[in-house]
């Protein structure tokens, strides 16, 4: 049989959710105006001999890497999109690159730990007007980072068109760790606009190094929380009992259909693939269970294994339960 033939039976394995490309624009937009801030900051703080400007400066530094692990993540899905060494296309690279930006997210408050602790065990002489010049810029750069972003990772809306229950499915882990990122810049800047006020009108110097923990600790909390939603993506660990419900109630809600085997993972934002094994007395071909599923609208590529079984107790278990013979 020539390839050309077997058209009707392929498709393409490139699982987008369409808002790829803006999500793209917006954080190339945020990776240079954090590009351009970080090398202001870094040279007037060389020039002025001024450690919070190059503290800051370098610690944006970090910020400007995971966005361009984000840009760079977009296009890399876009340009392989189609090439058949990826089974099911690139929507993992996302994933990937969300949880890349964790792990540097988590290298930051390790050293923002580090630093804060070094500076709890000596006095320290801070200039309050510089460095509350230097913390009000740098929020309102994030701030402007963050309304561009849309402060959110995933759609306002089902791409499918369907108000579904699943909270987890339309999530872009690669835009939502840019988000964090930005998030996590603002929070810093407020944290240390409080402690130089404090420190500067109650001389409270302690209060600078002090916030800087409290910051570890939230950003912390932020970045393990990304680490922990991107790799049950990259690992194909579903906890979603809601969707296997519904996939498991398509199927055996018609004729003596039960389930033996159902594999269900994410292959994208949005996308679900689903590898099933029917076992019936009545076998018809694969479409018709797949058009049974269709309702299920997370699922983009679905394969069906057909069991028939020609014994009576092959039916005599309840809805949702495993079969006793498979024949």
């Amino acid at each position: 049989m020539h390839f050309d033939s077997l058209a009707p039976w392929q498709h393409v394995h490139a699982f987008s959710s369409g808002t790829e490309r803006t999500a793209e624009r917006r954080i190339r937009i945020v990776l240079g105006i954090t590009a351009a801030m970080m090398v202001l900051e870094i040279a007037a703080g060389t020039v002025f001999n001024s450690m919070a400007l190059l503290a800051d400066g370098w610690h944006m530094s970090t910020h400007a890497g995971a966005l361009g692990i984000a840009a760079f993540a977009y296009g890399f899905a876009r340009r392989h999109a189609a090439d058949r060494r990826f089974s099911f296309g690139t929507g993992k690279v996302g994933a990937l690159a969300g949880f890349t930006s964790a792990v540097v997210l988590a290298i930051v408050v390790l050293a923002m730990v580090w630093e804060s602790a070094q500076r709890m065990l000596a006095v320290q002489v801070i200039a309050f007007d510089e460095a509350l010049v230097v913390a009000a810029v740098g929020l309102a750069v994030n701030l402007v980072c963050a309304a561009i972003l849309g402060g959110h990772g995933h759609d306002d809306h089902d791409h499918h068109g369907h108000d579904h229950h699943h909270h987890d499915h339309g999530h872009d882990h690669n835009l939502q760790a840019a988000y964090v990122h930005v998030l996590a810049d603002a929070f810093t800047s407020v944290l240390a606009i409080a402690a130089l006020l404090l420190g500067k009108y109650l001389g409270w110097w302690w209060m600078d190094p002090a916030m800087g923990l409290v910051g570890a600790v939230v950003i912390s909390r932020w970045a393990w929380s990304l680490i922990r939603r991107t790799s049950s993506v990259l690992l194909d660990h579903s906890d979603d009992d809601g969707l296997h419900e519904e996939v498991r109630a398509a199927i055996e809600g018609d004729a003596d259909n039960r389930l033996a085997d159902l594999h269900l993972w994410q292959i994208g934002q949005g996308h679900w693939a689903a590898i099933l094994s029917v076992v019936t007395h009545a076998p018809r071909p694969p479409a018709h269970y797949k058009a049974l599923l269709a309702e299920v609208h997370e699922l983009s590529h679905v394969s069906v294994e057909i069991q028939p079984c020609s014994g009576a107790a092959c039916g005599n278990f309840p809805a949702g339960g495993t079969p006793r013979i498979l024949a």
